[in-house]
């Protein structure tokens, strides 16, 4: 892919740095996170992500170049940290730290944009993939993402 679209560049950095304000700028407002189980809307996913950072604040990305495939971008991720702090899921109690390092297994997410925002975002579903692989890893019985 010669240029990434200016909203998934933005959503690329902010998921590199943390910064969950210009994350919610790249995606529109109707955005839908699709996993095997549930669909979070922007707010959810939002919430999701603050609660990912607090829980492990060393949370660190990696990723291959996107890709475009029937208008279709995907990116490779690596992600991994460690579970130093209070993980408080949206609608879940919280998890106390565990120390527990997280290593997801390399994933594809595939991103859909319209009037550059990204309007779905679709993990591919794999054993141990994100979100689902990060609760499994530190013990979470039947995680609900």
């Amino acid at each position: 892919m010669n240029t990434i679209p200016t909203a998934l560049r933005t959503y690329m950095e902010g998921l590199r740095t943390h910064h969950v304000d210009a994350i919610a700028g790249a995606v529109a407002d109707d955005l839908a996170f699709v996993t095997a189980s549930t669909t979070l809307n922007k707010d959810q996913f939002l919430a999701m992500l603050r609660a990912l950072y607090a829980g492990f604040p060393d949370w660190q990305y990696d990723h291959g170049p996107p890709e475009v495939c029937d208008g279709v971008i995907a990116v490779r991720w690596r992600q991994s940290g460690t579970h130093l702090g209070i993980l408080a899921l949206p609608g879940t109690a919280p998890i106390p730290p565990t120390g527990i390092e997280v290593v997801i297994p390399e994933q594809y997410f595939f991103y859909k944009l319209h009037n550059d925002r990204i309007i779905e975002i679709r993990p591919d579903p794999i054993p141990g993939g994100a979100p689902r692989g990060i609760l499994e890893q530190i013990g979470v019985k039947l995680p609900p993402l």
